[in-house]
């Protein structure tokens, strides 16, 4: 098993203040709307790897790519991205870190004109992409997805009515062609309201606003079985 801290939206100033309570974390897993630099605090505080996807209130991290000499470039030039150095982004794109598979998509449905938001076809679209290099990976190795990342929740998965809110039928189609373990993600505030644990097909379905601890278990996506969890308080 990986203990996992999965983070989303609303910053936790205890962490500020001492990270003992998730001090065992062997990865970070971000699902957006965070000020890069607490994700970079904890990263380092921790001394653990980071990994994320954008949510509607992050920068626009599109771009960017690693060349072969390992610079980081934006539009073939070198560039210093946005986020924190030595994180790992997983928007549209599949990664193996600390001996989990995680895919991502960030973004939430469009309701202005910032940046990492999406009409439904737009993120048809992207989820398709996604999906394609998942089964690459796959057919090369054998592994499935373990974790799959997003900001906004599945269509009618705890989400809610107001535009801004509605979760994407995309990831709906996402999550049943890659069949992860788990879906983490974020953009739903709680309210102070309890945070259910939804099922979706073979896939365990979870807000991580806040702050989670989570027990996930390498290479559970190849057998397409779920993996145990646990909720940090």
């Amino acid at each position: 098993m990986v203990l996992v801290l999965a983070v989303s939206d609303e910053v936790d100033n205890v962490l500020y203040a001492d990270v003992g309570a998730v001090r065992e974390a062997r990865l970070v897993v971000a699902c957006g709307d965070l000020p890069f630099d607490y994700l970079g605090y904890l990263m380092n505080a921790l001394d653990v790897p980071l990994v994320f996807v954008p949510g509607n209130h992050d920068p626009d991290v599109s771009g960017y790519r690693t060349s072969r000499a390992g610079l980081m470039l934006q539009a073939g030039l070198p560039a210093q991205p946005p986020w924190p150095a030595g994180a790992v982004s997983a928007e549209r794109a599949v990664v193996d870190v600390a001996g989990l598979r995680l895919a991502g998509l960030g973004g939430c449905r469009r309701y202005s004109d910032g940046p990492n938001q999406y009409t439904p076809r737009q993120q048809a679209r992207r989820a398709r992409s996604l999906a394609r290099r998942a089964r690459w990976r796959k057919l090369r190795d054998g592994r499935g997805v373990d974790v799959l990342l997003t900001h906004a929740p599945p269509r009618g998965i705890g989400d809610r009515e107001d535009p801004p809110h509605q979760g994407f039928d995309a990831l709906n189609w996402l999550t049943g062609r890659l069949r992860p373990p788990m879906l983490l993600h974020g953009h739903i505030h709680p309210d102070d309201e309890p945070i259910r644990v939804h099922q979706l097909g073979d896939t365990v379905v979870r807000n991580v606003v806040g702050r989670h601890l989570l027990d996930i278990e390498p290479g559970a996506g190849a057998r397409r079985s779920p993996a145990g969890a646990r909720h940090a308080s």
